[in-house]
């Protein structure tokens, strides 16, 4: 069962990939932050994926961050996520990001859990 107080820790090497030159957010080689906020849904999501019914999964509905410092290719960024509110299928999450001790962004995220199958037959 899904409930307040989850958290898990995703983490990733910034590499080229992952630069906002690249992506295409930005024309400097520091970390993306769609991809941020992407390791960031990543923590959320893998903070409940094993407390869902069997079938069901979780998707994003909206995320609210900052990115307020810069990382450079080759740091190791971990982003936080921490379940603050249950509502039926509605989870709300704490979310951060960090390299070393230095805090890169932080925010809120909004979850909801969806039946895989059903999710997937909506798809045009």
């Amino acid at each position: 069962m899904v409930s307040v107080g989850l958290k898990h820790t995703s983490e990733c090497t910034v590499t080229e990939e992952l630069t906002a030159v690249k992506v295409g957010s930005g024309d400097m080689p520091v970390l993306a932050t769609p991809m941020m906020i992407a390791l960031m849904e990543n923590a959320a999501m893998l903070a409940v994926r094993d407390e869902l019914p069997a079938g069901c999964t979780t998707v994003g509905g909206h995320i609210e961050t900052s990115h307020i410092k810069p990382s450079r290719v080759g740091d190791i960024v971990r982003a936080e996520a921490e379940v603050t509110k249950v509502d039926g299928k509605r989870i709300e999450f704490k979310v951060s990001a960090y390299s070393g001790d230095m805090l890169l962004g932080e925010g809120t995220h909004l979850r909801f859990v969806v039946d895989r199958d059903k999710f997937m037959s909506k798809l045009v």
